[in-house]
């Protein structure tokens, strides 16, 4: 299983627009963040997780084959879901939908914010075509692989996902006892960690450190960070040693 992070910055990406801080001024490319987002090349297939707004930018970095074969979404916020209008080069080479895998409340949002795709008369080659699949929180299969999803709570409930011995949980503040069964015996792990400071909707850096010690992976990787959570290469100094700061183009 190969792994890519397409982004690993918050809701608003880093640099952010007129912000003159160290972080957002430095040189470091690792300290350019897109909207979190992952590819997991698995099979022979290719599944991405979240499609924010800078969707677009990020096929086109690190998706060279342009290949697709579903997108599963943890929660319906726009920084994971804007960028669904871009699938449409996808719908094009490979002549279908794609496979959207998400909770019914946020197909309902994808009903809503992208209206113009759905209904009995549309036009062919100007709206991007969905195949919307509901999840729970059972185990589901794509293409026979296995997927577990693990609730988590972030503003709201949403999903984070395990496969095979790989979890991948964004934007959480929140994992309730009984979740931590299903994150036993993982090898690597990737968990948000906004900020230094706490946060009300999001784990800053001690939370994701307690949850990671917690959950005992061999290895972990920090994502959805912002830039109050310092330079990625002050952050390395500081974190223990299979603990390590994402950063976008990061493949594992």
């Amino acid at each position: 299983m190969k792994i890519t992070f397409l982004g690993t910055g918050p809701s608003l990406g880093t640099p952010i627009i007129s912000c003159n801080c160290e972080v957002c001024k430095s040189t470091d490319k690792r300290d350019n963040r897109l909207r979190s987002s992952i590819m997991i090349e698995i099979e022979g297939k290719t599944i991405i997780i979240d499609a924010g707004p800078d969707f677009r930018e990020q096929m086109l970095k690190y998706n060279p084959e342009s290949k697709l074969d579903a997108i599963i979404i943890t929660h319906g916020h726009r920084d994971h879901i804007a960028g669904l209008d871009d699938v449409r080069p996808f719908n094009f080479i490979q002549d279908k939908a794609v496979r959207v895998y998400a909770e019914n409340n946020v197909i309902d949002l994808i009903h809503n914010q992208f209206f113009y795709s759905f209904g009995e008369e549309l036009y062919k080659y100007g709206v991007p075509r969905f195949e919307l699949i509901p999840i729970d929180e059972n185990k589901f299969e794509i293409d026979r692989i296995e997927i577990t999803p693990i609730r988590v709570f972030h503003s709201m409930p949403m999903l984070g996902f395990r496969i095979k011995d790989f979890a991948y949980i964004t934007d959480a503040k929140k994992i309730e006892e009984s979740e931590f069964e299903k994150l036993k015996n993982i090898d690597t792990l990737v968990i948000n960690a906004l900020r230094k400071k706490v946060h009300p909707t999001h784990f800053n850096l001690e939370e994701a450190i307690a949850v990671i010690n917690k959950i005992n992976p061999k290895k972990a990787f920090l994502t959805h960070m912002s830039h109050r959570i310092g330079k990625h290469k002050e952050l390395e100094k500081i974190l223990p040693k299979n603990i390590h700061p994402a950063f976008d183009g990061l493949v594992i």
